[in-house]
């Protein structure tokens, strides 16, 4: 019963929200407030471990393709460019990633890793930066360093490893403040309300490995083709 009140609760704020927007009644462009309510019902379901977090967050990352072109965060556009891909890669492995073809499990990372994940967020950051001041990125380290940190975090999450939450949280509270400064405080919004998602993300999947004792740490190196 709960559960159906916020769901409701949730499509009713989502439609008001829209409608506003087109009415002209809230002064936020209407690619904004699409990015806003497909990203927070995104991310909603995948706390739930829904999968249709995947075909609404692509969509999510469609429209912030132009939300990001118009802010001239470059990187970060580019990197909803790659969200999308993941998005495709992430539906599949979720349904059929497991054993058997069977739908992936919450795992733990291991630390071959995450060593190897770390060190692909210092060396990309360190390269992205260089190029994004060159082009007259608004914000080259914190955009470099956001974009990167997202990317790895995106890529945990399409092998379903518990970790990917702490990656994004850290992300997200870098995101709040970027946003705000360039004056999308909607998306900054959204992203404080992502933090808080996260860290229900966190409590929820922990639950999940602790019913399911069939999730051991999963080793699952990425490589220059996935990330």
């Amino acid at each position: 019963m709960i559960r159906r009140l916020c769901y409701t609760a949730g499509m009713m704020a989502s439609v008001g929200l829209i409608a506003a927007s087109l009415l002209h009644r809230i002064p936020m462009d209407i690619t904004e407030v699409l990015g806003f309510v497909t990203g927070g019902w995104a991310v909603w379901l995948t706390v739930k471990q829904n999968i249709w977090n995947w075909p609404i967050g692509i969509a999510n990352d469609a429209f912030y393709v132009v939300v990001f072109l118009q802010a001239r965060l470059f990187a970060d556009m580019s990197l909803q460019v790659v969200y999308i891909v993941l998005g495709f890669l992430g539906w599949y492995w979720w349904l059929r990633g497991g054993e058997n073809k069977t739908p992936l499990l919450v795992s733990r990372t291991s630390l071959r890793a995450g060593f190897v994940l770390a060190v692909i967020v210092v060396m990309s950051t360190a390269g992205l930066a260089a190029f994004l001041q060159r082009v007259h990125d608004s914000s080259p380290f914190l955009d470099a360093f956001t974009t990167v940190l997202s990317l790895a975090a995106q890529y945990m999450l399409t092998r379903k490893l518990f970790e990917n939450w702490l990656v994004w949280i850290t992300a997200d509270v870098i995101y709040i403040g970027l946003y705000a400064s360039r004056g999308l405080y909607l998306t900054a919004v959204l992203y404080f309300i992502f933090g808080l998602m996260c860290v229900v993300g966190l409590a929820q999947w922990r639950a999940s490995m602790g019913a399911d004792r069939r999730a051991p740490a999963l080793d699952v190196v990425p490589d220059a083709a996935t990330v």
